[in-house]
């Protein structure tokens, strides 16, 4: 259970409202959690679906929660019931832009509500005195200054990934048009550092530069929010990404203040002590995982956002039964059929394929898994590093590819080699790389030392508690 502080005499009372992917929903919620805590109040915004699909609040924090819900406007060409990134294919992403810039409206009248003081809500009487807001809540700030109530921008995202993206100011003075142009370092990091995109990688990032069906491009909505935000939260610490960290408020002008990591700690601890209860399936993939010699599995997950090509697919599946190791593949449902004929016999015994939703905690808890094969997302890999994985990566979209770089640099496992103007892989470099990270050679041995290294800094619970004491602090100090 979640633990409580004493309530300060003065609470805040914050508005949180994170993009529409659970990638920023879950991390938003965890800090949601932590304000809690403190005891402060906090107002939970986002579109109701999405609500629903929360975890519950621990019980001795639903009283400082609430939850908001937003409807969506409908959307020509957007399915019915999207609400997410989840319920949408990549190429819809821009169509649920459309649909989220549709809750200016709103999120104005919900805001101005709020603002006249709702009685008898504990903690909930009172005018917002914060207002936190994605990358992708461009005309938020405006609406908020209305009712004088600041804005912070909180990032899910690394360092590593703001840093690259850069202030407007220097990008103006700059300007990256073509892919070739992120696959180098910006010039506005002044020390040596690994992050720069793949030739293959700044195809599809490039357009995160250009004007989309909702009309403004990604990176005009983070710049436009950003220069109203005079605080930036950044979701990680000194101590995994160092310069970086201190880098930023040079860079953008204003303070910037890491929450700490917002690792789930309580489902980690619950996952190893094996305190959750499961359904049958689960108990099914625990008794298998059960039957295994300690540190012999590699857990394979590539999060629900970026589709699998059947290219990937394919590749992916024969470098595992190359690679010879034990295996357990979280597998996402569209990509299920696109699995070689044969494969799972070829594989019965050392191999298992679960299709669908896998307890991605429990299974990273167990001690039968030695290695973590994933897109190098920030939250999986916080997960990960709870248990002290090395990883094998292979990046889909977006900051995983930073962060891959970044990861690789630190030596906690590598990269999966890649074409660099295609992006594509082949089945004897992924099995290579997995023996590799897995095996108990020096190198391997390296991997995991430097990953236990990791688990060592999320597990000191006073410094990651002071980061988010700090903030409090900050947020007190400002309002």
């Amino acid at each position: 259970m979640a633990e409580t502080r004493e309530a300060p005499s003065s609470p805040l009372h914050v508005v949180v409202f994170p993009w529409l992917a659970f990638g920023h929903i879950i991390p938003y919620l965890e800090l949601s959690e932590q304000l809690a805590k403190r005891g402060h109040a906090v107002t939970f915004v986002s579109a109701p679906r999405n609500i629903t699909r929360l975890r519950p609040i621990p019980e001795n924090l639903s009283s400082r929660i609430r939850l908001v819900p937003l409807t969506l406007p409908r959307v020509e060409g957007l399915p019915d019931g999207a609400e997410s990134t989840a319920d949408v294919p990549p190429e819809k992403v821009e169509l649920l832009k459309v649909a989220f810039d549709g809750l200016a409206v709103p999120f104005a009248s919900f805001l101005a509500e709020a603002c006249t003081g709702e009685k008898g809500v504990r903690g909930f009487g009172k005018k917002p005195d914060w207002v936190l807001v994605d990358f992708a809540h461009y005309w938020l700030p405006p609406i908020a200054e209305q009712h004088k109530v600041p804005c912070a921008f909180f990032s899910i995202f690394p360092a590593a990934f703001i840093a690259f993206a850069g202030p407007k100011t220097e990008n103006d003075a700059a300007p990256r048009t073509t892919p070739e142009d992120l696959t180098a370092q910006p010039r506005w990091i002044p020390f040596p550092t690994p992050i720069a995109h793949r030739l293959h990688e700044a195809k599809g990032i490039i357009q995160a530069f250009r004007p989309n069906a909702s009309g403004p491009s990604d990176i005009y909505r983070f710049w436009q929010t950003e220069q109203r935000c005079p605080l930036i939260i950044l979701r990680s610490c000194r101590e995994v990404e160092g310069l970086l960290c201190p880098l930023l408020a040079d860079l953008f002008g204003k303070p910037v203040t890491p929450s700490g990591l917002l690792s789930p700690f309580d489902a980690a601890l619950a996952a190893a002590d094996r305190v959750v209860e499961g359904d049958k399936e689960s108990a099914s993939l625990m008794h298998w995982l059960n039957e295994q010699p300690a540190r012999s599995v590699i857990y394979v997950a590539l999060g629900s956002e970026a589709p699998l090509s059947p290219d990937d697919v394919r590749e992916l599946a024969l470098g595992l039964e190359l690679a010879g190791v034990r295996f357990l593949w979280a597998l996402r449902e569209r990509s299920a059929a696109l699995l070689p004929d044969g494969f799972e016999e070829r594989v019965a015994g050392r191999g298992v394929v679960r299709v669908g939703w896998v307890p991605q905690v429990r299974v990273l808890a167990h001690g039968a898994v030695g290695a973590f094969l994933t897109h190098a997302g920030w939250s999986s890999l916080m997960e990960s590093f709870l248990f002290g994985h090395p990883l094998v990566m292979l990046p889909l979209f977006a900051d995983q590819n930073l962060t891959a770089r970044a990861m690789a640099d630190r030596a906690v496992g590598l990269e999966v080699p890649r074409d660099e103007e295609d992006g594509s892989f082949n089945r004897d470099d992924l099995a290579t790389t997995v023996r590799r990270v897995m095996a108990v050679d020096d190198e391997g041995k390296a991997f995991a030392r430097n990953a236990k290294e990791l688990q060592e800094i999320l597990w000191d619970r006073t410094k990651q508690e002071k980061y988010l004491d700090e903030l409090v602090k900050h947020l007190l100090r400002v309002r």
